[in-house]
């Protein structure tokens, strides 16, 4: 006997947070398509035919639906116990990425794992594996998190993180990672004052990152003038392609399918800058509907994860808050990057560009901020039953 959906079922999730899941993925299917239906006729995709990265994106959703269908299923005290185990996880992956025969180099950069026939992203995990562990170590350390205490050994945590992934190499996701943790310890209770000290320390590392790369002062410098003559054919070639995409669709855009940039022009278009094809196509509307999208994500795992917090879930609101602040903060790199705001950085949009790898973890903390949401409502049911019984409500 099948079981029919009911207020008091439908009350366990939240659909505005499904809803705008639900609607980025499906957008992000649309644009992918949109985006990649050119590429099998230049020289780079020459056997890819017109579906082929639509079909592989879509198989990719399937996964990644499954693997948050199957995680939402695991409580957080599993995810909990598992903290330190999923950190070592995340580092074993990072180590074995850079190593030779074993890590896919592309363009100087190793960063994917080759398994038959999709690419593992280490730096994904990576991302999971430390919102799970700073949660874990916040919880473990409250009492000690207002001065450095408890802040020195987490940061030798994250270090060995950033330094795994700044040997890849990929600052963006170093950015990623160190943001998802400071922010964390913000949320946790750090003084202002180290927390000061911690954002200084972050820019220092940033500032070091690209002045010691000569291809990334390049990409800066490329980033104050894209239009100049020494930028426009080099380094500053892509964001170029990528402004004239954003200015070309102006506010209602030139139509979904007739962006001109697409066609061989601007590099990645499917992937890190697949939102400058949503601009010229879709204009600033299409824009401000992915930025909402996004806003309400957010807001909903910070919402959730104070609520957890109230409820002395602690561990449970962290893991809530560090998924809301991933996926805030790829988004604001990836946008800004692509309006010029940013130096170019090669990171893509959460929930709609292509890949694999990307797009399942960003399914798995989905699953997380899920699950938090679905504890707190059956907590707080309980509650309220047990005052019913009480005659208190």
């Amino acid at each position: 006997m099948s079981v029919k959906p009911t207020r008091t079922n439908m009350r366990n999730y939240d659909l505005v947070l499904l809803s705008a899941v639900g609607t980025l993925l499906v957008f992000g299917l649309v644009m992918v398509f949109s985006a990649s239906i050119a590429l099998g006729d230049g020289p780079k995709y020459v056997n890819a035919g017109r579906y082929f990265f639509f079909s592989r994106h879509l198989v990719f959703i399937i996964a990644g639906i499954v693997a948050c269908i199957f995680a939402s299923f695991v409580p957080m005290k599993v995810w909990e116990k598992y903290a330190l185990p999923l950190y070592i996880a995340s580092v074993v992956f990072l180590i074995l990425v850079l190593i030779p025969f074993i890590g896919r180099e592309v363009n100087g950069a190793s960063r994917w794992i080759p398994l038959g026939p999709i690419n593992f992203q280490p730096s994904e995990l990576a991302k999971i594996g430390m919102i799970v562990f700073t949660a874990w170590y916040i919880g473990r350390k409250r009492q000690y998190m207002r001065d450095m205490r408890g802040v020195l050994p987490i940061l030798g945590f994250v270090g060995i993180i950033a330094l795994l992934l700044g040997l890849e190499p990929d600052l963006g996701a170093t950015v990623v990672v160190v943001a998802i943790v400071f922010g964390l310890l913000f949320l946790g209770g750090v003084s202002f004052k180290v927390f000061g000290g911690l954002v200084a320390l972050a820019v220092g590392g940033i500032a070091g990152a690209i002045l010691i790369a000569p291809w990334r002062m390049q990409r800066f410098f490329a980033y104050l003038d894209p239009f100049s003559a020494e930028h426009a054919q080099s380094t500053g070639y892509q964001l170029t392609h990528s402004l004239i995409a954003v200015g070309r669709g102006e506010i209602f855009g030139v139509g979904l399918g007739f962006s001109i940039e697409k066609l061989h022009y601007l590099p990645e278009a499917h992937t890190d800058f697949i939102m400058a094809v949503v601009a010229e196509e879709l204009g600033f509307v299409g824009i401000l509907a992915v930025i909402v999208l996004f806003a309400i994500i957010v807001k909903k795992g910070l919402d959730i994860g104070r609520q957890a917090i109230a409820m002395d879930r602690e561990f449970n609101g962290f893991v809530a808050q560090g998924v809301s602040i991933w996926f805030g903060v790829q988004a604001f790199i990836n946008l800004g990057v692509c309006f010029g705001l940013l130096p170019t950085k090669g990171l893509t949009l959460p929930l709609v560009s292509y890949g694999g790898s990307a797009l399942v973890m960003n399914m798995v903390a989905v699953a997380m901020l899920l699950r938090v949401d679905y504890e707190n409502r059956c907590l707080m049911r309980g509650q309220h039953q047990a005052a019913s019984r009480r005659g208190q409500v």
